[in-house]
Parts: structure tokens; C-alpha cells; sequence
């Protein structure tokens, strides 16, 4: 699925940069190529990329950050599960299932809620629903227990808060704006300039507009890390850690079920 969001946004940037291309040549068999090429223009390229590289490094500071998010996610949960089995193990007589089904359709709309199949308030909410199941621990274990289950659930808390902040807001829009109108005039600017010959007229605009726009294209996906739901986006943060515990979670949750229906 990734190759292919990757190849989309490859296919996106070329038919962008196809509509230019015959632009290009409509206006050169009308002869409207009004332009020359002088330093000048390269300066504004020069400007276009610097502006470009300071976007880059912004949103691949989030996306650093975003890469082990999901590993945190995942850690929370099977500590979770862990530190309520041990209860279940030292006190055999411990109703521990509730919390454990509990945790297991967590993970599962963890995932639902990256593709934005959950909005945030009712996963929020889904957490909250752990709260009184670590209380009615606390008659099976001890208190310091019970504050490292609501410590874990407070870090995942804090790290979901983090996720919607970093996918629901955009860096330096105003920014974005610029970047955008350079390019547009940049590809105008290469539109109606006339070099000699016209094959090396028509390698320009290919090259300079193809990186342009690819660069754009690139850094509006990579501000949003987490953009499973979004038709081109393809640099996405891995959900592979998350997926796994799901996959656990769900085996400890039902090996839970059966044991307490056979001993019932």
C-alpha cells in the first residue's frame, strides 16, 4: 500500500508537471515566449529551493518525532496488559477480563482512529473506560500498582493528545502560501522564456518544474505524518508496532475469556 501511495504521488507530480510541459510548447507555436533568461531568474529558482529546504527541515522534525509514537502507543498497551496479568497470576481469584477485552479494543480503535474511522473524543473516552476497572483493582494488589496502570494510561493520554496535534495542524501555512506562489510563477516565468534551442528550452522547464513541484508535493505529505486516510499521501509513520500488540492483545484478551468460561 505504500509503494503505491508512493507511485501516486509520483503520477500526481507528472501530471502536474505534463500540464506545464504543453503549456510550454502551446506557447512556443504561438510565439508568445515574451522572456529571457537572465541572472536574475536563476536567483529566484536559488530562492524558491532555500525556502523549500526550511520547510523540509521543519516538518521532518515532526516526522522524526512521529516515527515513535506509534512504538510508544504500542509499549503503553502491553504494559498494561502485562502488569494486569500479573495480578490475575498472583491473585488467581482477580476479575481481570473486563480490563483486558478492554485493552484489546483499545489497540483496535487505535488503529480505526489513525484511518479516521474514530474521531479523537470518542477514543478518548474509550480510555477513560479503564479508569474504574484499575479502582476495582485496587483490592487485588497493591496501591502502587494501580498508579503505574493510571501512569501508563496517562502517558498514552499524552502521546494521543501529541498524535492529533501534529495531524490536525499545519506548519507555517503563510509559509506553504509562498512556496506555492513562487512556484506557480517560477513555471509561468519558464513557460514564456525563450531559449535556443527549443529542446534545451523544453529539458529546463522538465527538470526545474518537476522539482519544484515534486518538492512541494513531498513536504505538504510529510507534514502530516499520519495520513493513512489521504489519497496521495505516502510518507506515512509505520503502524507495524501497533498492529502486532492488536494482533497479542487480542490473543491475551480471548485466552482470558476461555479460562474464566471453563472455570465458570
Amino acid at each position: 500500500m505504500i509503494i503505491s501511495n508512493r507511485r501516486r504521488l509520483l503520477l500526481h507530480a507528472s501530471v502536474i508537471v505534463a500540464v506545464v510541459v504543453a503549456a510550454k510548447l502551446l506557447v512556443h507555436f504561438l510565439g508568445w515566449e515574451i522572456l529571457s533568461i537572465n541572472p536574475l531568474f536563476s536567483g529566484i529558482v536559488a530562492a524558491n529551493v532555500f525556502l523549500m529546504g526550511f520547510l523540509l527541515s521543519g516538518v521532518l522534525a515532526d516526522f522524526k518525532e512521529s516515527e515513535r509514537l506509534p512504538g510508544e502507543l504500542s509499549a503503553c498497551l502491553e504494559n498494561l496488559a502485562q502488569e494486569v496479568t500479573g495480578i490475575k497470576i498472583a491473585k488467581p481469584q482477580a476479575k481481570v477480563g473486563v480490563c483486558l477485552t478492554l485493552l484489546a479494543q483499545l489497540s483496535q480503535d487505535l488503529l480505526a482512529w489513525f484511518h479516521k474511522k474514530h474521531r479523537t473524543t470518542e477514543l478518548m473516552e474509550h480510555l477513560n473506560e479503564l479508569t474504574p476497572q484499575f479502582a476495582a483493582m485496587e483490592q487485588w494488589t497493591q496501591a502502587t500498582l494501580v498508579a503505574r496502570l493510571k501512569q501508563e494510561q496517562s502517558n498514552l493520554r499524552r502521546s494521543l493528545v501529541r498524535i492529533h496535534t501534529i495531524r490536525e495542524t499545519s506548519f507555517i501555512s503563510s509559509g506553504y502560501l509562498l512556496a506555492d506562489l513562487i512556484t506557480i510563477l517560477l513555471c509561468a516565468g519558464l513557460i514564456l522564456s525563450k531559449i535556443e534551442p527549443f529542446y534545451e528550452s523544453l529539458f529546463f522547464v522538465i527538470v526545474i518544474s518537476y522539482l519544484m513541484i515534486y518538492l512541494l508535493l513531498l513536504i505538504r505529505d510529510l507534514d502530516n505524518p499520519f495520513g493513512y486516510y489521504e489519497r496521495y499521501s505516502g510518507e506515512d509513520v509505520s503502524l507495524k508496532p501497533l498492529e502486532d500488540t492488536a494482533r497479542r492483545l487480542a490473543l491475551i484478551a480471548g485466552g482470558e475469556a476461555a479460562t474464566h468460561t471453563k472455570n465458570a
